[in-house]
C-alpha cells in the first residue's frame, strides 16, 4: 500500500487527539471558522479553478460551487458545532453486579474516520469539524472535480492546527485517484469507519469493495405524496421547495405522487415551477431515477395503498413526505414508509443535520444498522465498558 505511512500517521495522531479537552477542541474550531472568513478569497480562487473545468449545465456544478454566502454558512456551522456539548464521556448505562463489580458504558471516539465524497467541497469543512469535536481523526478522499478546493481547505486547516501546536495529521487528504480509494477501503487496522457520500454508483462500489466497516449515506430517490385531502396552497409551496431549493442535493424531490381524485389540481401544484423544471408524467423508466437536476416525475395513484406500494418499490430509504389534512392517513403513511426521515406536511428539504439542530452533518445514513438519518456528533462515537472491582474473581 502506497499510502500506509499516511494512514499510520493519522492513526497515531488520533491517539493524541483523544487527550485534548473539549475547550481546546472548541478553540481550534473557532479559529478555523475565523480563518475561513478571513481567507475566503483563497478558497474561492481555488474553487474557481475547479468550476472552470466543469460545464455549468452539469447537475454537480451547484454542489461544487462555493460562494461568499456559502462560506459564511460553513463558518457558522463550524461555530455551531463548537457550541454544542461534547459527545464524549457520556455514561449511557451503569450498574453494579451482585458480586460488587461496577460497570459503566461510556461514549468514546471511533478513532479514524475515512470519508469518500465527490464534488462537494463543503464536506471537507463539515467532516473536519464533526470529527475534531468528537475526538476522531479523519482521512478525506475527495473527487477530482473538487480537488483544488479541497486541497486549499485542508491547507488552511493544517495552518490553524500547527498554530495551536496540534499535529496536522489529525486530518489527511488523499490524492483524488481511484487507487487512493482502493487503498482507503483496504486500510484494515488504520481506518475504523468509512463513510461514502455521493451517488448510488459510488456507494455501491464502496459497500461491495471495502474491507473496513462502512456506513452508507447519501443516495436519495425521494417522493412526496399529495393525498386526496391535501391542501392545495400548502402543497404548492412544499413541492416547490422540496424540488427547487437545491436540485443537486440528496433530499431534493424526484417523484411527485398525486391521488387520482386531485389529478385536475396538478397544473396548479406545478405552477410555481413552470419554466424552470421539466416534468415527466407516469414515466415508468424514471421511477428509480435520482435526478439531481431541474427534472421531476409526476405519477398519479389510485389510493394511499398504491402510493405506499410505489415508495416501497422505488424509494431508497432516505426521505419521503405526505401532504394531507387527514391525520389518520398521515399516521398510516408515517408508520408504513420505511425511510430514515418521513414527513407530514413539510418538505424533504429539511433532511439536514444543521436543520435538525445537530450542527453540521457528516452524511445522511440510509441503512438500518447503526446510525440512521442525519449523522452528526453522537452518531460518530462508539462506546466502551469500564469495569471497576475490589479483587473479585470469576468462579
Amino acid at each position: 500500500m502506497q499510502l500506509t505511512d499516511t494512514f499510520k500517521r493519522v492513526k497515531q495522531a488520533s491517539k493524541r487527539l483523544s487527550l485534548l479537552t473539549d475547550e481546546q477542541r472548541n478553540e481550534i474550531l473557532l479559529a478555523v471558522s475565523q480563518a475561513i472568513m478571513q481567507q475566503q478569497q483563497r478558497i474561492l480562487d481555488a474553487n474557481a479553478q475547479d468550476l472552470a473545468k466543469m460545464e455549468k449545465t452539469n447537475p454537480l456544478y451547484d454542489r461544487l460551487q462555493l460562494t461568499e454566502s456559502r462560506l459564511e454558512g460553513i463558518a457558522a456551522d463550524m461555530r455551531n458545532v463548537a457550541s454544542l456539548p461534547s459527545p464524549l464521556g457520556h455514561v449511557t448505562k451503569a450498574k453494579t453486579l451482585p458480586n460488587g463489580l461496577r460497570l459503566c458504558r461510556v461514549s468514546v471516539p471511533f478513532g479514524v474516520i475515512g470519508m469518500i465524497y465527490e464534488a462537494r467541497p463543503n464536506v471537507t469543512f463539515d467532516v473536519f469539524s464533526l470529527c475534531f469535536k468528537s475526538g476522531n481523526a479523519c482521512v478525506l478522499k475527495g473527487g477530482k472535480d473538487a480537488d483544488c478546493s479541497n486541497r486549499e481547505e485542508v491547507a488552511l486547516i493544517h495552518e490553524v492546527l500547527e498554530q495551536h501546536g496540534i499535529s496536522k495529521d489529525v486530518v489527511a487528504l488523499l490524492p483524488a485517484t481511484h487507487e487512493a480509494t482502493g487503498e482507503m477501503l483496504n486500510a484494515v487496522g488504520y481506518i475504523d469507519l468509512c463513510i461514502p457520500r455521493g451517488g448510488r454508483k459510488l456507494i455501491d462500489f464502496v459497500r461491495d469493495t471495502a474491507r473496513v466497516p462502512v456506513i452508507e449515506t447519501g443516495a436519495g430517490v425521494v417522493h412526496t405524496y399529495f393525498d386526496k385531502e391535501g391542501d392545495l396552497e400548502m402543497g404548492r409551496n412544499i413541492i416547490c421547495n422540496a424540488k427547487t431549493r437545491r436540485v443537486s442535493v440528496c433530499n431534493a424531490l424526484d417523484t411527485l405522487l398525486v391521488h387520482k381524485d386531485r389529478e385536475a389540481d396538478i397544473p396548479q401544484l406545478l405552477a410555481p415551477m413552470q419554466g424552470k423544471v421539466t416534468f415527466y408524467y407516469n414515466d415508468e423508466s424514471l421511477y428509480d431515477t435520482e435526478f439531481m437536476d431541474y427534472k421531476m416525475n409526476v405519477v398519479t395513484v389510485a389510493s394511499l395503498e398504491e402510493a405506499l406500494a410505489h415508495i416501497d418499490q422505488h424509494g431508497s430509504g432516505h426521505s419521503e413526505s405526505i401532504i394531507t389534512m387527514n391525520e389518520q392517513t398521515a399516521r398510516i403513511f408515517q408508520s408504513h414508509v420505511d425511510a430514515a426521515c418521513v414527513y407530514w406536511n413539510a418538505p424533504t428539504s429539511f433532511t439536514d443535520g444543521a436543520q435538525f439542530g445537530l450542527g453540521a452533518e457528516i452524511g445522511i445514513s440510509t441503512q438500518k444498522l447503526g446510525p440512521r438519518g442525519p449523522m452528526a456528533l453522537e452518531e460518530i462515537t462508539t462506546y466502551k465498558w469500564l469495569i471497576e472491582g475490589e479483587g473479585q474473581v470469576r468462579a
